[in-house]
């Protein structure tokens, strides 16, 4: 019994692999720093394995090693629940390009260039609150990706 689940669990992993054609569906990490070759489904299985058991994606993200670049924003829970919980004070002082909440929301962020930002967020309110029913989840990623 034991030999047959390893053997669906390998062959479901081969499956998974097999659709993917290039090393970008196995991400940065140790996997992808170690097994370069992924020209068969088999190497990339063994590549997403090394990254999912080793747990060091995470890492590499954050630090920007292992391959895996860097981001300039980095999100976290807290930054999450404040934007959740602040969304119409905030939406108000980035329009207005400066506030209190604001700078809390670039120091849970860890922005270093807290004027700039600011000004940022402001340049680019209308794409940060693309809709009027903008959810927290959608204000941090369209911050992430317009005020840095």
């Amino acid at each position: 019994m034991k030999k047959i689940l390893v053997s669906a669990v390998a062959v479901l992993a081969l499956a998974t692999a097999g659709v993917a054609s290039v090393n970008d569906q196995t991400g940065c990490g140790l996997g992808a720093v170690i097994i370069k070759d992924d020209s068969s489904a088999v190497l990339l299985a063994l590549q997403a394995t090394t990254n999912g058991t080793s747990a060091n994606q995470t890492f590499g993200i954050t630090s920007g090693t292992l391959g895996c670049k860097k981001t300039k924003l980095v999100m976290n829970e807290r930054a999450e629940e404040f934007v959740a919980s602040n969304m119409d004070q905030l939406a108000s002082e980035i329009a207005q390009g400066h506030g209190e909440s604001v700078d809390t929301l670039a120091e849970l962020l860890n922005v270093q260039d807290k004027e700039g930002f600011a000004s940022s967020l402001q340049a680019n309110y209308n794409n940060i609150y693309a809709s009027q029913n903008a959810k927290m989840s959608d204000v941090l990623d369209n911050i992430s990706t317009t005020a840095i």
